[in-house]
């Protein structure tokens, strides 16, 4: 599931290539727009999502239902988080609406990128009971999705990870490790947080002095800091870890082949995928309406039953088949067993951060 995900590479690359990439953004890239007045139509609707197995999945539960429904024509491009700012900086981006990682919208809002959301136009959104923290002044939250503890069910000798006390305690579930790389996402600093004894409750602000100090007493035991969303798989498959880290989802096909795998929700960092609108988009009220509709709770839940991202409308959940609510993190089964990553602080001290595991890696 790397394609939801921010690909820290590619962003960090990408803020210096934004200027390089200015030129091409004023040049524009060929799809037909027709900007009426205050700029609010255009002859297609233009959506940015990340492609991949996540964009196949909007388009067939959400995209091609709306288009059908409402008659107006969705053209889905891929453009990176650079390429985009540097439309927009150039006051003419080839999207209308972006799909993207909430933590990145963060990012755009601090660039002045994303236009505030008018929730007057959001009719389905104001009664759909959806968390605060995902209805922002420029960014409307629409799937969970997070990363969680996977083990292999033939280690341990039949005993069971059910927290991340479990995943740091070597002693009684001894066994190679596995920890996301900070190339692949912001990194688990929560959990080693929980596995000393914070509540979840009162993550944050980060002790990032606690934390890094209970990473020490795991190093050791770490055999690979995975950066794609697929490797968990390969090392849990291939058994050179037994326990490891991993973006929820990415086993359920592994799983479904009959591989000794399993989930752990106990203390899941859930993040969201959302919804903003570009300054100097130029089909306001498609924008609004494909917002609106893809928060109906039978969208919803069409979309996580085709992908294992959950909803963000309690409601979709009523509905869904007990077998498929049971393996999302937002389901009411599991949200209380989670919590939601403070995007805000992430990217508030992202280089702090990133200076000091660079520096942990390193020794």
């Amino acid at each position: 599931m790397k394609d939801t995900r921010i690909d820290r590479r590619l962003f960090l690359r990408g803020l210096g290539a934004v200027a390089a990439t200015s030129a091409l953004a004023a040049c524009g890239s060929g799809t037909s727009r027709s900007s009426g007045s205050g700029g609010t139509s255009s002859k297609t609707l233009v959506v940015r999502n990340s492609g991949g197995a996540y964009g196949d999945a909007n388009m067939k539960a959400v995209l091609e239902p709306f288009m059908k429904e409402t008659g107006i024509e969705i053209k889905v491009i891929n453009p990176n988080y650079a390429q985009m700012l540097a439309q927009i900086k150039q006051g003419r981006p080839q999207f209308d609406l972006i799909d993207n990682s909430m933590i990145d919208f963060v990012k755009f809002a601090k660039e002045d990128a994303t236009q505030q959301i008018d929730y007057d136009r959001l009719k389905t959104a104001k009664n759909a009971d959806i968390a605060k923290n995902l209805l922002t002044p420029t960014a409307v939250g629409k799937n969970y999705w997070g990363s969680v503890m996977a083990y292999r069910t033939d280690a341990f000798g039949g005993k069971k990870p059910s927290s991340w006390a479990d995943f740091w305690d070597t002693r009684a579930l001894p066994g190679n490790r596995s920890l996301q790389h900070l190339d692949a996402d912001i990194p688990e600093l929560e959990f080693a947080l929980l596995a000393d004894g914070v509540p979840l409750d009162k993550l944050y602000p980060l002790d990032l002095d606690r934390a890094f100090r209970k990473l020490d007493e795991i190093k050791g035991s770490v055999k690979k800091y995975w950066d794609t969303g697929a490797l968990p798989g390969v090392l849990l498959g291939r058994r050179e870890v037994d326990v490891s880290t991993v973006w929820h989802g990415r086993l359920n096909d592994l799983i479904k082949q009959g591989q000794p795998l399993a989930y752990v929700f106990q203390g899941a960092r859930r993040q969201s995928n959302g919804w903003a609108i570009p300054k100097g988009a130029a089909n306001l009220d498609a924008a609004y309406q494909l917002i609106d509709y893809s928060l109906r709770p039978e969208v919803q839940a069409r979309f996580a039953e085709i992908y294992p991202m959950a909803p963000v409308v309690p409601a979709a959940y009523k509905d869904m088949k007990d077998e498929v609510s049971a393996t999302l993190l937002g389901s009411p089964k599991n949200l209380d067993t989670g919590f939601d990553a403070d995007v805000e602080w992430w990217v508030a001290n992202d280089d702090a951060v990133t200076k000091r595991w660079q520096e942990w890696a390193r020794v």
